[in-house]
């Protein structure tokens, strides 16, 4: 794995002393990069703090647990889905695969797991629904 950019944060540090040890069911994994975390044998959460935070968009965003993370489906055909921090700073994504012959998990239950990690983040923005634009 490769670090984010932003990696160096002092919150990203915070982070990743507190992932937990399981997601999903799935057993935490050794990783080689600052401000990472993997889980599942092979690998089907990836997670990288420190990217760089999503600007508004019109990209679908799902509230989990308190935590907003906008939803990425481009690579579905390949059961694989990527989840973004919105709103917090650093950003945090994490890679979902879905595939069951990969060890692939929910997204919904992965996500509801770190919730108590990534909402130590601090929160700058959130999503907002159709309603709330104005």
């Amino acid at each position: 794995m490769e670090p984010a950019a932003d990696a160096n944060n002092p919150h990203c540090a915070d982070i990743t002393v507190t992932l937990p040890d399981k997601l999903a069911g799935l057993d935490k994994r050794r990783t080689n990069a600052q401000a990472t975390g993997a889980w599942g044998d092979p690998a089907a959460v990836l997670l990288h703090c420190g990217v760089t935070p999503p600007g508004p968009t019109t990209d679908r965003c799902v509230t989990v647990d308190g935590v907003d993370w906008v939803f990425d489906d481009s690579q579905e055909k390949e059961e694989l889905f990527r989840f973004t921090t919105y709103g917090r700073v650093p950003a945090v994504e994490v890679f979902i695969s879905s595939n069951p012959e990969k060890g692939g998990v929910s997204g919904t239950a992965v996500l509801s797991d770190l919730g108590s990690s990534i909402g130590r983040l601090p929160q700058v923005s959130k999503c907002l629904n159709v309603s709330e634009v104005r």
